[in-house]
C-alpha cells in the first residue's frame, strides 16, 4: 500500500498488534527425509495457533531476489523495499545509538579469521565473545586516516561499525566481505566520485587494520559492507497512527525499529525479558515488534539441527506470546535462511496472522508446505502491515 494512501485510510482503534518476526525462518527440505528445519521441528503452540489463524507464504522483496536483514523487515514494517533501502552500516550505527550525521558514512563490519595466504576461512572469526570483540575494536581505534574523522564501536560477537566523517563522502562503495570463504577480503571500490573518495580512505583503514590484527587466532582480518548515509523514513505513527515499540536484542535491528519510529526498548536477556518488558509496557504502546535472532544464526551456520532446536525454543515462549492478549498476532520471517544453503535465500517465507477476524480451518501445522495451502496464499511481504491493520479496526474504507 502506498504510504500516502496507508495515512488517509488510516484511523484510530483501542487494539493491539504483535509481530514476532523468527530470523531466518524458512528452510528447505534435506533430500534424505524431504523434511525442511519447519517439518523436523516439535512445535505443538505454533501449530495449535495456525488452526485457527490466516497462513500463507510472504515473498520479502520480490520473486527470486535474495534479500538482506534490512529490506526483510522495512518490508514487514509497511515501506516498499525498492523505494526505501537503508544501508547496513546505518542500521548498526543506529542500533548501538551512534548519532549520525549529515557528513557521515558507516559501514557494517566483521572481524574474520584469515589463513596464512590472507584468505578467509571463517567469515565471522568463530563469532567471538562481544568482549574479546571490544578489545579488538580499541585497538582499531588507534588507527587515523588523511582527510575525515574515523570512529569504531563495537556491536557484538564478531560485529562493529565503521563510520567515517568528512563532507563530501559518498556512499556508493562496493562491500569488501566477498560473501564466501577460500578467497581473500576484496578492496573498496567507488561507484562515483564520492564514492571513490570514501573507497580511498576505507581502503587505508583495512591496511592498517590487517597489521594490528596480523597474528590474531581468529580476529586476524576484518570485512566491511552496508556503507550507508543516514536516511529519512516516514515515521510509523505519522502513516499508521501507531505508537511503536520494539523488543530486540541484537543492534541493527534496534536501529531499523528506530528509524521507522519506535521506541527501542531494553531488553538484552533475551525472549523472557522481551516478554517481560512487553507485559510491563502494555498499556504504553499499541505495536509491539519482538524479533527471535537464533534462526537465522544456526542456518547461516548450516546447522540443520540447531535451527530446529531454535525453532522449538521459540514455540515454548508461544503460550506467553498469545497471553499478551494482542488483538493481532503475527508470526513472521524476513527472509528465509535454509540451513542446506548455510545463506539467505530468495524461497517464500511462512507467516501467520491470528485474530478474531481470521478464519483458519485448513492448515494445521506451521511449515512451508502447508502455509502454501494457506487462505493468504503467496503474497508480498510489504502486505503485511496493511492486512494487520485491517485486522485491528484501523483502516477504514476506501472510496465510496
Amino acid at each position: 500500500m502506498d504510504l500516502e494512501l496507508a495515512a488517509r485510510l488510516s484511523q484510530p482503534a483501542d487494539t493491539k498488534v504483535v509481530l514476532c518476526v523468527l530470523d531466518g525462518l524458512g528452510g528447505l527440505e534435506r533430500p534424505e527425509t524431504e523434511r525442511s528445519e519447519l517439518d523436523q521441528s516439535n512445535t505443538p503452540n505454533l501449530d495449535r495457533l495456525t488452526e485457527t489463524s490466516d497462513v500463507g507464504l510472504t515473498v520479502p522483496v520480490g520473486m527470486g531476489i535474495t534479500p538482506g536483514s534490512g529490506p526483510g523487515h522495512l518490508a514487514l514494517f509497511g515501506y516498499d523495499p525498492y523505494r526505501h533501502d537503508v544501508g547496513r552500516g546505518v542500521l548498526e550505527a543506529t542500533g548501538i545509538d551512534f548519532a549520525l550525521g549529515p557528513d557521515d558514512v558507516a559501514a557494517r563490519g566483521n572481524f574474520c579469521t584469515l589463513d596464512a595466504d590472507g584468505n578467509i576461512v571463517d567469515r565471522r572469526a568463530g563469532r567471538i565473545a562481544s568482549e574479546r570483540s571490544a578489545a579488538l575494536v580499541e585497538r582499531l581505534r588507534g588507527i587515523a586516516v588523511d582527510g575525515a574523522e574515523l570512529f569504531v564501536e563495537p556491536v557484538r560477537e564478531h560485529r562493529f561499525v565503521l563510520v567515517l566523517r568528512a563532507p563530501g563522502l559518498g556512499a556508493a562503495v562496493s562491500e569488501t566481505d566477498p560473501q564466501r570463504e577460500g578467497v581473500p577480503p576484496l578492496p573498496a571500490r567507488g561507484a562515483d566520485e564520492a564514492g571513490e573518495r570514501t573507497a580511498a580512505l576505507v581502503n587505508g583503514f583495512a591496511a592498517q587494520a590487517g597489521a594490528l590484527l596480523a597474528g590474531e587466532a581468529e580476529a586476524s582480518g576484518l570485512t566491511l559492507r552496508g556503507f550507508a548515509k543516514v536516511p529519512a523514513l516516514p515515521q510509523l505513527e505519522d502513516v499508521w497512527g501507531l505508537r511503536a515499540a520494539a523488543l530486540a536484542v541484537y543492534p541493527m535491528y534496534r536501529g531499523l525499529a528506530k528509524l521507522a519510529g519506535m521506541r527501542a526498548l531494553a531488553c538484552p536477556g533475551g525472549m523472557e525479558q522481551q516478554l517481560a518488558v512487553a507485559r510491563e509496557r502494555w498499556d504504553e504502546f499499541d505495536y509491539f515488534f519482538i524479533h527471535y535472532k537464533a534462526t537465522d544464526a544456526a542456518g547461516e551456520d548450516g546447522d540443520f539441527a540447531a535451527k530446529v532446536r531454535a525453532l522449538e525454543a521459540f514455540d515454548a515462549h508461544v503460550p506467553d506470546v498469545v497471553a499478551l492478549g494482542a488483538d493481532v498476532l503475527m508470526v513472521a520471517g524476513d527472509h528465509s535462511t535454509p540451513a542446506l544453503m548455510a545463506a539467505h535465500s530468495w524461497h517464500p517465507v511462512p507467516f501467520l496472522l491470528h485474530s478474531r477476524h481470521a478464519r483458519g480451518g485448513t492448515v494445521q501445522h506451521f511449515t512451508e508446505r502447508e502455509c502454501l495451502a494457506g487462505s493468504l496464499g503467496v503474497f508480498p511481504a510489504v502486505e503485511v502491515m496493511p492486512l494487520a491493520m485491517a485486522h485491528a479496526g484501523r483502516l477504514r474504507k476506501y472510496g465510496a
